[in-house]
């Protein structure tokens, strides 16, 4: 068989696990709570709230479209034309051409040129923010969190594209199959490495002081048979006025992390009704399942790349021989960026999935409906939710129930436990 063959039969065998794994791993069985108690919880949130909620999300949505568009555009420009290929070169130019420098440093300029061009609209995002009490950055702390995020992303970018290139060379062949297994490894990685390296680049966090909360929240976390390495504390407040709390990490890594905000606007049986939640993905492993398939997702694109990069009208399009060249390195942009947009409402549907589940979770932890409703009108009312989005955009990019989805859960649960 040749190296093509192999790579068409380890595409379908990676989809096919990817498919099996969707289907094991994401709580399908649970449907959202009726439509009519969702407009019935709609009704009863203030409609002051709502309106609200709605203005700072139809705010936000122009410099969230422009964004996406004009990164899109960007891509299509640098990597189905010449372009992109004479910047590669031009990065490398310098070093004599040096595959290294065309490799790392043209993949560079070829990222962060679409940063670049976007920043205005993130710049807008900001201004929506802060005009609507969200951020407590000023413009000096916004720029100082977008280099840190860019070092960040350089860095890994560095690695990631020498190690890329590095494998095309001393396998020119099958490099896709050390790709994607290379791809599925770095996924990984990253799960357990982020939490401890990355978010503290951005964040200061500590633990959260010994207090009846905390009684409480270790007491709950070991009824419920999830050990959890610490319950830190964020200091969200320096950049945002809004509240949350996530899970992060994996094994010895893993944390739930509360931010100060959070603290300080909820109650404390709210907020052990948040940590409920968090519990809920420590205990379903819900980053275990992300990573896995994350890793088989990785897997599959490299190959795929592989396979579509070698379209001929493809490649003479973007000027190169060959989609393993550095000077291809626009072309394998866009093919990601389109994948990307494709898969962003299967992505969102999957979690919409597990964050439910981990809400249902949540209510069976505490038996207390009526504080996670209470809850979720303060999520909602704090973070200028959007209560009741629209479908479309729902279906396109919601990572999470809607809040009305949420308060007819436990209002669902109090019914059904007699509560």
């Amino acid at each position: 068989m040749t190296p093509r063959a192999w790579a068409l039969l380890t595409l379908g065998g990676l989809v096919v696990a990817l498919l099996v794994a969707v289907a094991l791993l994401v709580p399908w069985s649970r449907p959202p709570a009726p439509r009519a108690d969702q407009l019935a919880a709609l009704r009863d949130l203030p409609a002051e709230q709502v309106t609200r909620g709605r203005a700072f999300h139809g705010a936000l949505r122009p410099a969230a479209w422009s964004a996406l568009a004009v990164g899109l555009v960007v891509a299509l420009l640098l990597g189905l034309t010449p372009l992109g290929g004479r910047l590669v070169e031009l990065a490398g130019r310098p070093f004599g051409g040096h595959w290294i420098a065309q490799a790392v440093l043209g993949g560079l300029a070829v990222m962060f040129l679409a940063d670049l061009l976007t920043l205005p609209f993130a710049a807008w995002r900001r201004t929506v923010l802060v005009r609507y009490g969200l951020s407590t950055q000023t413009w000096g702390g916004w720029a100082v969190d977008l280099l840190k995020s860019y070092a960040v992303s350089a860095v890994i970018g560095a690695l990631v594209l020498l190690g890329f290139y590095t494998v095309v060379r001393l396998a020119p062949r099958w490099w896709w199959a050390f790709g994607a297994a290379g791809a599925a490894v770095l996924v990984v990685v990253l799960s357990f490495v982020l939490p401890v390296l990355v978010e503290p680049v951005f964040n200061r966090f500590t633990p959260m002081e010994p207090g009846p909360l905390r009684s409480e929240l270790t007491a709950m976390a070991a009824r419920d048979g999830v050990p959890v390495r610490d319950v830190l504390v964020a200091d969200a407040s320096r950049r945002t006025s809004a509240v949350n709390a996530y899970v992060s990490g994996l094994g010895p890594t893993r944390r739930v992390v509360v931010y100060d905000t959070l603290l300080r606007e909820a109650e404390s049986a709210e907020v052990t009704s948040v940590v409920a939640h968090e519990l809920g993905h420590a205990k379903d492993r819900d980053v275990w399942t992300g990573t896995v398939l994350g890793a088989l997702g990785a897997a599959a694109a490299v190959v795929a790349l592989y396979l579509i990069g070698s379209w001929t009208p493809l490649l003479r399009l973007a000027g190169v021989d060959s989609i393993a060249q550095p000077r291809a390195f626009p072309l394998l942009i866009v093919l990601v960026t389109v994948a990307g947009l494709l898969s962003t409402p299967v992505q969102a549907l999957v979690s919409r999935r597990i964050e439910a589940r981990a809400d249902a979770h949540a209510l069976a932890l505490t038996g207390d409906p009526a504080t996670f409703e209470a809850m979720q009108r303060r999520l909602a009312g704090v973070n200028l939710a959007d209560p009741d989005p629209p479908r479309w955009e729902r279906l396109w990019s919601a990572t999470h129930p809607s809040t009305v989805e949420r308060m007819a859960a436990a209002r669902a649960y109090a019914r059904e436990s007699g509560r």
